[in-house]
């Protein structure tokens, strides 16, 4: 696993209690904001997947 692929999973937890607390309290923006860290980090793991793929398909 590279560095983009942990931080991106990891990120993608913590959106996702977030996203779980914000639901939990009715706290839409927190629910929201939730929501966009666990995308984001989704995004970010792909990015550490791809750039791992290459990186072996380079080899």
């Amino acid at each position: 696993m590279n560095k983009n692929q942990v931080e991106g999973h990891a990120n993608e937890a913590k959106g996702k209690v977030k996203e779980v607390a914000g639901k939990v309290t009715g706290d839409k923006s927190m629910e929201n904001k939730g929501k966009a860290e666990k995308h984001g980090g989704k995004a970010e793991a792909k990015y550490g997947d791809l750039k791992s793929d290459t990186k072996k398909a380079t080899k």
